[in-house]
C-alpha cells in the first residue's frame, strides 16, 4: 500500500489508526438497522433538563457566532455551584478532551504513566499519542487499587496515575477517605488524574472535600452523565489555578460550541432535575440487578448509571451473550480485562428499554449455553 504523502512523525507512523470504543452507530451501520434498545455507551437515556433543551434551542439561532473561548459564563456558573474560584477551573470537550489536553501538556515521548489493567481506554489512548509508557497494576475484588497504583508509579516515577472514582467499566467505588489517602501518598512529581465522570451518581461520602491548593491532583468533571448531555460534550476539571492557567497554552480555545456552553448553564441551573435522573437511574439499576437475578446472574454494587452483570464464568461466555443480545437488537458493551470480562455492562435505561432486555437476556443466555 502506497504510504500518505503526509510525512507524519515516527510516533505517529509507528500507531494503528483506531478508536477506543467502536460506536453503536457504526454497528447499526455493518447490520443494516437500528437497535431496539441502546444500553452500552453509559448514556443518560433519561435525557437532559428541559431547560437546558430550551436554551440549546435558543442558542441554536446564534450558531454563526463561535462560542465564547473563556468560557466565562459557565466557569463562573461551575465555580459558584462548587464554592471556588473560576481560576480553578477549566472547561473542554468533554473530559475525553481534556485528558487529551493533559497529555499534551505534560507527556512527552518514554514519560511513564499508570492506570489500571481495563480501566478507561480512552486515557490510555491518548498516553500512546503521545508517546509515553503505560504502566497497569491488576484491578482487586473489582475495584481499582489505590495502593498498587501509587505503589507502582513510585517504583516507575510516573507523571501520571489515573484513577476513575466511580469506575468505569465495574460500577465500584471507594470511599473519600480512600482516595484521600491516595493523593495524600502520590509520590514527588506525579499528578493524581481523579476521574469523577460519575461523581453525581455515587453515594455521600465518595468525593473527597475539594482542595484547589493541592498541586498533586486534578479532577475531572462532566455534563455527559448525569446532567444527560453526552452528545454536547461538555467537560471540565478542577485543579490549582497555575495547572489550570498552563493549559491556554496548548488548548483549542474555540473548541467548545455556543450551544453547548448555553445547554450546560441551564443544566447546572436546574438541580432538582438531575436529583430526578439521579433517583431513576438508581431505580433502573435496581431493576437491571432484579432482570439478573430473576436469570440467574448477580450483579456488581454500582454507583454510576451502569450495572456490571456478571455472567458466571469467563470472557468468551460473556461475549457470546453479548453477542446474542446484540443480535437481538439490544446493545451492551463489556470490559475489556480479565477477571473482569466475565461480566457484561448495562447502562441503566428508561424502562421501556429494561422491557427489551429483560426480554433478551433469557434468550441470549439459552444461545450462548449451546
Amino acid at each position: 500500500m502506497t504510504k500518505t504523502y503526509a510525512r507524519l512523525t515516527p510516533l505517529a507512523d509507528s500507531l494503528p489508526a483506531t478508536v477506543p470504543f467502536v460506536g453503536p452507530e457504526t454497528q447499526e451501520r455493518s447490520r443494516g438497522h437500528a437497535f431496539a434498545a441502546r444500553l452500552g455507551a453509559n448514556e443518560n437515556t433519561f435525557g437532559p433538563s428541559p431547560k437546558a433543551i430550551a436554551a440549546m434551542s435558543n442558542a441554536a439561532t446564534d450558531v454563526w457566532m463561535y462560542g465564547d473561548p473563556e468560557n466565562f459564563d459557565l466557569r463562573h456558573a461551575l465555580a459558584a455551584h462548587h464554592g471556588i474560584a473560576p481560576e480553578n477551573i477549566l472547561v473542554g470537550e468533554g473530559i475525553d478532551g481534556i485528558l487529551g489536553y493533559l497529555g499534551r501538556l505534560l507527556i512527552e515521548p518514554g514519560d511513564k504513566v499508570v492506570t489500571s489493567q481495563g480501566a478507561y481506554p480512552t486515557f490510555n489512548y491518548h498516553v500512546a499519542g503521545f508517546g509515553g509508557v503505560l504502566g497497569t497494576v491488576p484491578y482487586i475484588d473489582d475495584h481499582e487499587d489505590p495502593n498498587a497504583l501509587i505503589a507502582k508509579a513510585a517504583e516507575v516515577g510516573a507523571k501520571l496515575v489515573y484513577i476513575a472514582n466511580p469506575d468505569n467499566p465495574m460500577g465500584t467505588w471507594h470511599s473519600a477517605d480512600t482516595i484521600q489517602r491516595m493523593i495524600d501518598a502520590v509520590p514527588d512529581g506525579c499528578l493524581l488524574v481523579l476521574d469523577e465522570a460519575y461523581i453525581e451518581f455515587a453515594p455521600e461520602g465518595t468525593a473527597p472535600t475539594l482542595n484547589i491548593e493541592d498541586p498533586r491532583v486534578i479532577r475531572m468533571r462532566t455534563f455527559s452523565k448525569a446532567y444527560g448531555m453526552a452528545g454536547a460534550r461538555v467537560g471540565y476539571a478542577i485543579a490549582q489555578a497555575e495547572l489550570i492557567t498552563a493549559f491556554n497554552k496548548i488548548r483549542n480555545h474555540f473548541g467548545m460550541c455556543r450551544i453547548s456552553q448555553a445547554g450546560a448553564l441551564a443544566a447546572l441551573d436546574d438541580q432538582p432535575y438531575l436529583a430526578e435522573v439521579v433517583q431513576n437511574v438508581a431505580g433502573a439499576r435496581a431493576r437491571i440487578d432484579q432482570i439478573a437475578r430473576d436469570n440467574g446472574l448477580s450483579t456488581l454494587p454500582s454507583a454510576t448509571n451502569f450495572v456490571a452483570v456478571d455472567c458466571g464464568r469467563d470472557a468468551g461466555f460473556a461475549k457470546a451473550v453479548l453477542d446474542q443480545l446484540i443480535a437481538l437488537d439490544v446493545f451492551v458493551r463489556m470490559p475489556f480485562a480479565p477477571p473482569q470480562n466475565r461480566c457484561i455492562r448495562i447502562s441503566a435505561g428508561r424502562p421501556d428499554e429494561l422491557d427489551i432486555f429483560a426480554s433478551a437476556l433469557p434468550k441470549a443466555l439459552a444461545a450462548a449455553r449451546v
